[in-house]
């Protein structure tokens, strides 16, 4: 027979205080391990949705746009021009 217990109280309370503060920072680093890998998943998508904007523009629109800056350049040349012809006529009767 055994005098006395081989493990006593306090050493078995040490034990299971020890496990579980080992237990606890295991799960904090798998914690942090799942918050990194999350951010990377994230980044990865955020930056896929970045490359894949929607399309706002269309052909039609952009073609009506050349147009209007087509037809607003025209105008405005043939106005310096008109203007010009009348400095060059003012200058060569005067």
């Amino acid at each position: 027979m055994a005098k006395g217990p081989l493990i006593t109280r306090s050493e078995l309370r040490k034990r299971q205080q020890a496990q579980a503060s080992e237990s606890l920072k295991k799960q904090r680093k798998a914690e942090t391990a799942y918050q990194q890998e999350e951010k990377k998943i994230a980044s990865f998508y955020r930056k896929e949705s970045k490359k894949n904007k929607p399309i706002t523009k269309t052909r039609i629109s952009e073609r009506e746009k050349t147009t209007k800056w087509n037809s607003f350049l025209m105008k405005s040349l043939i106005i310096v021009i008109l203007m010009l012809c009348v400095v060059f006529l003012a200058i060569a009767f005067i």
